[in-house]
């Protein structure tokens, strides 16, 4: 038996920029230009961006080859969508000397970049979000992924942005019930990684609510730095990414169960209260804490409790559908007090027992 070692070259370590602002959106296209040169550019965004103005508003005018995203939402979150959005590049007579810019919200990033990263293997993404999900959390961190029909995020790379550009301008197209629970994400990460800002959100709340920019652009800048100092640590989610997934696993399922019924941010609500419960049970939490967070959910006026069109068989069986999950269980994210994630030997995920997490799930409707 003859035994050879092909020596594959680490990977080129290398940073993204990006860039906070208002009022952004109508220049992107000259500076990607300058910052891509020599590389033809591709949209994609959805129905909803387009009606929205903000297709026009990014092409100033300039005749780009594009691909909208019909219908706008989860529904097209699909491998089909993938396909068609490479075959139209190829009709487009593009190759590897293209740069895709993935305008809209965290599905339409999503899906841009998941194609990106396997079309001719790998072309460069841009990132514009336009929605409070994108902005604090999908388009910062290089996860890609389309559902399957069992499970979400089924297929899925890491392709890390080449650049991300937010104009919290674009906040001002979306309707209430998206804006807010887009700032799920925020108070996600305010719960795990730093008290203050889950105080400034506290504080802030009704400003943020009436979308003042300059209240705006601090979200999105202590969203980005929190989420860009754990990616930076992780990457390719080892292990202390994982800490992201707070209120996810359970969410996740819930938003399945909803037939994406729930926005995301509705079902990730839902799942970090019943983190909050877990905590409890398993003697990490306090109860005044869960209460507080509770309270600022509650003002966002996003859901905290399962609606009673789902069952907690569902909700079990799809967690044990979660792409994360070994031995058909998943591990989860948990806190022991704001900014402090419960770590059991070293790791950022822990177990909990089966029963434990069907105890939580009936206090949960």
């Amino acid at each position: 038996m003859l035994e050879l070692d092909v020596q594959i070259p680490a990977v080129e370590q290398r940073s993204y920029n990006i860039r906070i602002g208002s009022g952004l959106l109508g220049s992107l296209i000259a500076v990607v230009a300058a910052g891509f040169p020599k590389k033809a550019q591709f949209v994609v965004t959805d129905r909803n961006v387009a009606n929205a103005g903000l297709l026009d508003t990014l092409l100033a005018g300039r005749d780009l080859p594009n691909f909208v995203i019909y219908p706008a939402g989860e529904q097209s979150k699909h491998i089909h969508t993938v396909v068609s959005i490479i075959e139209a590049m190829e009709k487009a007579f593009l190759g590897r000397d293209t740069v895709v810019l993935a305008l809209g919200g965290g599905t339409v990033g999503d899906i841009a970049a998941f194609a990106a990263s396997i079309f001719k293997r790998g072309v460069p993404v841009v990132q514009i979000p336009t929605t409070t999900l994108a902005q604090a959390d999908s388009a910062i961190g290089g996860k890609t992924g389309v559902d399957s029909s069992v499970s979400k995020n089924a297929f899925g790379t890491f392709w890390h942005p080449a650049a991300v550009y937010i104009d919290v301008d674009t906040l001002k197209t979306l309707d209430d019930r998206e804006f807010r629970a887009g700032l799920v994400e925020s108070v996600k990460h305010a719960v795990i990684a730093d008290k203050a800002y889950f105080e400034f959100l506290e504080g802030h709340l009704n400003a943020i609510l009436r979308r003042e920019p300059a209240v705006l652009q601090t979200v999105a800048e202590k969203n980005c730095r929190i989420k860009g100092h754990v990616v930076a640590i992780d990457p390719d989610e080892k292990n202390m990414r994982r800490i992201l997934n707070y209120g996810h696993t359970i969410g996740h399922a819930v938003e399945s169960a909803s037939q994406y019924q729930l926005l995301h941010g509705e079902a990730v609500a839902i799942g970090m209260v019943a983190a909050g419960l877990i905590e409890i049970e398993l003697g990490l939490g306090r109860p005044e804490r869960l209460a507080r967070i509770q309270a600022l959910l509650q003002r966002l006026g996003v859901p905290t409790r399962i609606p009673p069109t789902i069952t907690a068989e569902q909700v079990v069986k799809l967690l044990r559908h979660d792409k994360k999950a070994v031995d058909k269980w998943p591990k989860f994210v948990l806190t022991d007090d704001f900014g402090q994630i419960y770590r059991h030997d070293g790791q950022w995920a822990v177990d909990v027992d089966r029963r434990v997490v069907q105890e939580v799930l009936t206090k949960v409707y």
